[in-house]
């Protein structure tokens, strides 16, 4: 399947490029780090390039970043841009299968949550068997994640 500009609404970075792949090749509106129809977002780019870039496309990201929640300027770039994003959770590495299946199995509850929350920014871990909202403490709201009912 190849990305149509006009259907494209999720971005998978770097950190989860065989997942963007994958996801591409799955969906019309998926396109990845690299992808022809986000060319300022290539391979390498840093997070002061592709997080704006992004941003004005108005995406959502899926990202795994198993340390995001001990990023402050990372998750300051995120929500100053307005970003909403999904970080696939977990300390353990896994293989590109096992987080396409993860994503896949919350891909209803992802697409609700976009649905009640079109605006950003907002982060969601997308855990084994849960969604978790993550607020960072930085923000002035809520200092612990929310559960997310399924």
């Amino acid at each position: 399947m190849v990305a149509v500009a006009n259907l494209v609404r999720f971005y998978v970075d770097e950190s989860a490029a065989g997942l963007g792949l994958a996801l591409t090749a799955a969906r019309k509106d998926t396109i990845h780090v690299g992808h022809p129809l986000i060319p300022e977002c290539p391979r390498g780019a840093l997070d002061t390039e592709w997080i704006p870039a992004v941003a004005r496309r108005g995406l959502v990201v899926i990202t795994r970043d198993k340390r995001l929640r001990t990023k402050p300027i990372e998750i300051q770039a995120l929500w100053n841009h307005g970003l909403r994003v999904f970080n696939i959770g977990g300390k353990k590495d896994e293989s590109t299968w096992d987080w396409l299946v993860r994503v896949v199995r919350h891909w209803p509850r992802m697409e609700q949550i976009i649905a009640d929350r079109p605006t950003g920014p907002w982060i969601y871990m997308l855990n084994a068997t849960r969604i978790d909202e993550y607020v960072p403490r930085d923000t002035g709201t809520a200092t612990a994640p929310a559960d997310v009912p399924q």
